[in-house]
């Protein structure tokens, strides 16, 4: 199948053959016709599948067939609502790479910078608008949206907007829309809570599941290594030096433990940067800037603030830290060995993640590969460390009084 099957007209295929693609993925050919008959849509699909286009392409297809208002009259008609500001800015260069030979436009706003020059770009009129839940509202607030005729409303990264706590937010966007607007939910899991949301605010939707919430790419060669906790680092820079090459994401659980593995390979002389919930939002452009560009070829990030960052070309990922959810391992892996290629997935597991390896394989359906000769093993028979206070405690059952205090006690008299 071809784009043109599904109805897309010639400035927008132009800008699509321009770009590279040839024929839709999957989950755009499930959900492009379904979007352009207006139906609403809950669509479960992993990063990497081309969801932003299963999207973008039939919205652009919508505005052109009905474009009658001169560039100053233009009313906010789509509206996608981002977790995040690197989904945001990766959804709106989508936007604008394929609408170039038209004269729609797009314009994105999230927080973490300044708000004069998003209220600019909207006094001008957008037909399209991509953002994050908390700016929106707040230029909401201030009169600067109007959300009145919004027809199409698209929950990106559903899960993740739920996990991130912002179910209210999105609740209050969706009742600022118009009544008789689309909705379209995308999720790359559909756990309970984005189940009862997609029920709550969408009418009898259409579902595209495209591969199993637990499927792992089948290019992707996964390793696993069991090292105590205190080696970690030893075997991250082993590994460096002897076995992983190219390009490579290194994921930690905390925003501390990233800085402090970075600050160790920069002084062991690796080109490495980090992004992490912490850092400005232009610190994280620029550290993903520098790794596109090749001057640096490690990055280490935290699951939020790396989720859905579209990284191609990937050789390995490290999982430093093993996830406590499943699915984020599928997410993690992912980013390598895309579009067919192959790629490596190297994972670290000390005494106290037994439990997520265990949970891990049961999601997908597959042993890991565990490499037993490395020069930092862990003790078959390790239990996770329990750091116990050094204070030696009472003696005593607690509540009881020991016959010395009682004796001790002062009389008034």
């Amino acid at each position: 199948m071809s784009f043109k099957d599904l109805k897309i007209s010639k400035p927008i295929l132009r800008a699509v053959a321009e770009a590279g693609y040839d024929n839709p993925t999957l989950v755009q050919e499930k959900t492009i016709p379904l979007i352009l008959n207006k139906k609403d849509v809950i669509v479960s699909a992993q990063t990497g599948t081309g969801k932003t286009a299963a999207f973008a392409l039939p919205i652009l297809q919508s505005l052109l067939d009905q474009q009658d208002a001169p560039k100053k009259g233009k009313t906010i008609k789509a509206l996608i609502v981002s977790p995040t500001r690197e989904l945001a800015i990766q959804i709106e260069d989508n936007f604008k790479t394929y609408n170039t030979y038209t004269n729609l436009r797009s314009t994105v706003v999230y927080g973490g910078t300044s708000i004069e020059p998003q209220k600019d770009v909207l006094k001008k009129g957008v037909d399209i608008l991509i953002a994050t839940p908390g700016r929106l509202l707040d230029l909401h607030k201030q009169d600067i949206i109007n959300l009145d005729y919004v027809e199409t409303l698209v929950l990106d990264e559903a899960d993740l907007m739920l996990d991130m706590g912002f179910i209210d937010d999105v609740r209050k966007i969706e009742r600022l829309c118009t009544r008789e607007k689309q909705i379209l939910l995308f999720s790359a899991t559909i756990p309970h809570k984005v189940e009862q949301l997609g029920n709550s605010i969408l009418k009898t939707p259409e579902r595209v599941e495209v591969a199993q919430n637990s499927s792992t790419s089948k290019n992707v060669a996964q390793l696993l290594y069991y090292v105590p906790k205190r080696n970690k680092i030893e075997l991250c820079l082993h590994l460096l030096r002897n076995t992983i090459k190219g390009n490579i994401i290194i994921f930690r659980r905390t925003k501390f433990g990233v800085d402090k593995l970075e600050k160790t390979l920069l002084k062991n002389g690796y080109k490495v940067d980090s992004i992490h919930g912490d850092k400005s939002q232009t610190a994280r452009q620029d550290a993903l800037k520098k790794f596109k560009k090749g001057d640096v070829n490690i990055l280490i990030a935290t699951d939020v603030a790396a989720r859905g960052i579209d990284i191609t070309d990937l050789d390995a990922v490290i999982n430093f830290d093993l996830p406590n959810v499943p699915e984020t391992y599928v997410h993690r892996i992912g980013r390598t060995a895309r579009a067919g290629s192959k790629g490596m997935a190297y994972s670290f597991c000390s005494a106290d993640e037994k439990n997520y390896i265990k949970t891990i394989q049961q999601l997908i359906q597959l042993q890991l590969d565990i490499i037993e000769d490395h020069p930092y093993p862990l003790d078959p028979k390790a239990k996770p460390i329990v750091h116990k206070s050094n204070k030696t405690g009472s003696k005593h059952r607690k509540g009881r009084k020991s016959q010395a205090s009682k004796k001790k006690k002062k009389r008034w008299y």
